[in-house]
């Protein structure tokens, strides 16, 4: 479940009761949760606690879908992809693999986002902007000049800084995601103290086992 609590279709303000029926029908959806993509659809439900917070939110996806945009449509979803897999959510992740290939990316080039520096099925502009991608993401902003300097060379300032504005807030919407437990990234931390089988849980030294003398013998050849 959500980290937070959740606004039903009753309590709902005017757009986000608007969104829910776009979405969940005529369901209240904390009461009956899911969306045709399969999402329980609780980003909705939980952001519509703060209700300037959605709609700001709600007009954000306007902007990044305005038809007045200059930036490509698929480099667009090409930063949105690749940001919710190097946050590490799923949700987001997961949902623009899906909204890549409806704007024409190929089955390939959706399975090489993880590995795309390796991967040959990339133009030299998607290049750079995946490159770009990773640092908005990874370095929180820091970008070699040398980059920079290559992304020019296939986007216009206009393009360059509706990507960095797309590419951003969805990083910001994948964290968040993870903070508070929403969608797909409703999961438990896997990095946890795994339970040593000898019972031997306090002030055990791990690494104690290399300095034994019949380790060292070992390794000596003796």
């Amino acid at each position: 479940m959500p980290r937070l609590g959740q606004v039903g279709k009753d309590d709902a303000h005017p757009l986000a009761q608007a969104i829910y029926g776009m979405i969940f029908g005529d369901r209240d959806p904390v009461e009956e949760p899911g969306t045709a993509s399969g999402t329980p659809g609780n980003w909705w439900t939980v952001f519509a606690l703060v209700p300037d917070a959605f709609d700001h939110t709600t007009a954000g996806f306007q902007f990044y879908r305005d038809p007045n945009r200059h930036l490509d449509p698929k480099l667009r979803e090409l930063g949105q992809t690749r940001a919710g897999y190097t946050v590490g959510s799923q949700f987001v992740f997961s949902q623009h693999c899906k909204a890549m290939r409806d704007v024409g990316f190929t089955d390939e080039q959706v399975a090489a986002i993880p590995s795309w520096s390796v991967a040959d099925c990339w133009t030299p502009a998607e290049r750079a902007v995946l490159a770009y991608t990773d640092c908005l993401t990874l370095q929180h902003g820091r970008v070699p000049d040398a980059l920079f300097v290559d992304l020019k060379r296939h986007l216009g300032d206009e393009e360059i800084l509706e990507f960095t504005y797309v590419t951003c807030t969805y990083a910001m919407h994948a964290t968040m995601s993870n903070a508070l437990r929403l969608e797909y990234d409703d999961v438990d931390d896997r990095v946890v103290e795994v339970a040593d089988p000898s019972g031997r849980m306090a002030g055990l030294d791990v690494m104690s086992v290399v300095d034994e003398p019949s380790m060292s013998d070992d390794v000596d050849g003796g």
